[in-house]
């Protein structure tokens, strides 16, 4: 039997700001103007990552809070949260700020648990703009403790940073192994998945497609290791005692150095 690792990624947010047009365009590259609001959909994916095989549930929750207990389920529940606003609603970002609350309230690990914050509907914020990615980064990064975050805006109407969502939250997500060559550097769909018992069957045309950036990392949050590297550290001379501890106590000089400073770093 392969071995597997298992994650579910909840999305959270208020009602009407697009969560469920993000999971469309990302899993079957569709986008509707048409609202309907969600009570609770799943969806599932397996991609292959060389060594193990990645299931991926994606919960799409409902924006409206008249479901408690089922929200508090969720939130017990996920590996990864994905907290969704609209760049043209003040209002929308209150209630990301609330479901983080939530989240901060049910959950002790909070700052161990990869947390995206997407700002939807970029495509109307030139005209219509009422939250500034700004004041998100400066609420994330300055206001609340330490977190595992990443802060984008992305149009589900346009396709614009859509897979680049789900990339940041490989990419600061420790539960997913790491591999090197070809295979591990990124996510391959590996079989058809399945909606909600509503809409099985439905809906297996397009795949999304998570490779390796640029720069040559994979999105699994680590660069990717070559056989040169790892045979020239096996070939490394060891090193004398003495050595080893200056090297010591300068790293933990260093450490403490820089747990002393309270910057705030906003990215």
């Amino acid at each position: 039997m392969s071995d597997f690792e298992r994650i579910r990624l909840v999305i959270l947010g208020g009602a009407g700001v697009g969560k469920s047009c993000i999971v469309k365009r990302f899993l079957f590259k569709t986008y509707s103007d048409k609202y309907r609001a969600t009570v609770e959909d799943l969806y599932n994916r397996e991609y292959d990552l060389g060594a193990v095989t990645l299931k991926v549930d994606i919960l799409d929750t409902s924006g409206d809070m008249q479901f408690p207990a089922m929200r508090r389920l969720c939130i017990a529940t996920a590996n990864a949260f994905l907290l969704v606003y609209a760049t043209t609603s003040a209002p929308s970002f209150c209630c990301v700020k609330q479901c983080f609350d939530e989240i901060r309230e049910q959950r002790a690990d909070f700052q161990e648990i990869p947390i995206v914050i997407a700002g939807n509907k970029l495509d109307l914020a030139s005209t219509h703009r009422e939250v500034k990615i700004e004041d998100v980064s400066e609420w994330v990064f300055c206001e609340l403790p330490k977190l595992r975050a990443k802060v984008l805006e992305c149009s589900a109407k346009d396709d614009t940073n859509i897979t680049d969502l789900f990339k940041s939250l490989l990419s600061i997500s420790k539960i997913m192994p790491i591999g090197g060559g070809e295979s591990t550097s990124g996510l391959k769909r590996r079989s058809s998945a399945y909606v909600s018992a509503t809409s099985k069957g439905k809906h297996r045309v397009g795949s999304p497609s998570l490779g390796s950036d640029k720069s040559g990392q994979s999105f699994l949050g680590a660069p990717s290791t070559d056989g040169a590297s790892s045979s020239d550290a096996g070939k490394s001379k060891p090193r004398s005692r003495s050595l080893i501890r200056r090297s010591s106590r300068k790293t933990k000089q260093q450490i403490q150095n820089a747990s002393g400073s309270d910057d705030c770093n906003v990215q």
